[in-house]
């Protein structure tokens, strides 16, 4: 069973973000970066997959040269292979366009690959867009948000989240996967597999190889301004009569909150 796994260069989550206004974007100086965490959960999900039933886990990212490092951890962790698909231009937060490179990826180098798996969103973007893209982009079945993942033979059985309440889709392979928090509990890094992660070459693809036009790169996403969230405020307590105090909070939620 062939596995290819897309994951993502991210901001920790930890880390305090600061704001570069005059180029809209996130001052990278000092700030730690890491895979994205629900792709974790991918990878460890396409690791378990292979030791039940053969095959090999591929992982790939899409980015600039610093994705390495993530690249490499997926390497200690397990997987068989990783690639770079080079890509220095900035982060545009258009999903249809890393859509576009994965799906080209997937024909052009990854032929043959039996189930595409993703965490359910990126924690930098947070736009959920890029799986679903490319299951459209390359014709596929796909099932987001899994929370549990059984394959057998040509299909794979789906256990997603709903509003409410679980949702079980049956899928025929090849198809994409979205990983969601609960799928697994993605497994350490070993020290021998730091250690042989440290001394592989890591392919790179340039984004000439996939024979992309002009358009198909061109960023449909303009970003007209990037903040922190404002501070939020302090809370109100209401003291008093019932009647009156009920009065009230109806005002603030009316006049002030905006909700009402």
């Amino acid at each position: 069973m062939n596995i290819l796994v897309c994951v993502k260069r991210v901001p920790d989550t930890e880390s305090r973000i600061r704001i570069r206004h005059e180029t809209k974007s996130i001052v990278e100086d000092g700030l730690n970066f890491v895979i994205s965490p629900y792709d974790e959960y991918a990878v460890e999900e396409a690791l378990k997959l292979r030791e039940a039933k053969g095959g090999m886990v591929r992982v790939v990212s899409v980015g600039k040269d610093e994705a390495v490092a993530v690249l490499r951890k997926c390497l200690a962790m397990g997987a068989d292979e990783v690639f770079l698909v080079k890509d220095n231009s900035p982060e545009t937060y258009d999903g249809l366009r890393t859509a576009r490179i994965i799906a080209r990826a997937v024909e052009r180098k990854f032929a043959g690959t039996d189930l595409l798996l993703f965490g359910k969103q990126s924690v930098g973007a947070d736009n959920s867009q890029v799986p679903a893209m490319v299951a459209e982009l390359l014709g596929l079945p796909q099932a987001t948000v899994v929370t549990k993942l059984e394959v057998e033979g040509a299909s794979a059985t789906a256990l997603r989240e709903i509003e409410g309440g679980m949702e079980r889709v049956v899928l025929s392979l090849p198809a994409v996967v979205t990983a969601q928090k609960g799928l697994n509990e993605p497994r350490y890094e070993t020290l021998k597999g730091i250690m042989a992660a440290k001394k592989k070459d890591i392919p790179v693809v340039k984004l000439e190889e996939l024979g992309l036009g002009p358009d198909e790169l061109a960023s449909q996403v303009e970003v007209t301004g990037l903040d922190v969230p404002a501070q939020r405020q302090a809370g109100k307590i209401l003291r008093g009569d019932p009647a009156e105090t009920a009065r009230e909070l109806v005002r603030l939620l009316r006049d002030e909150a905006k909700v009402i």
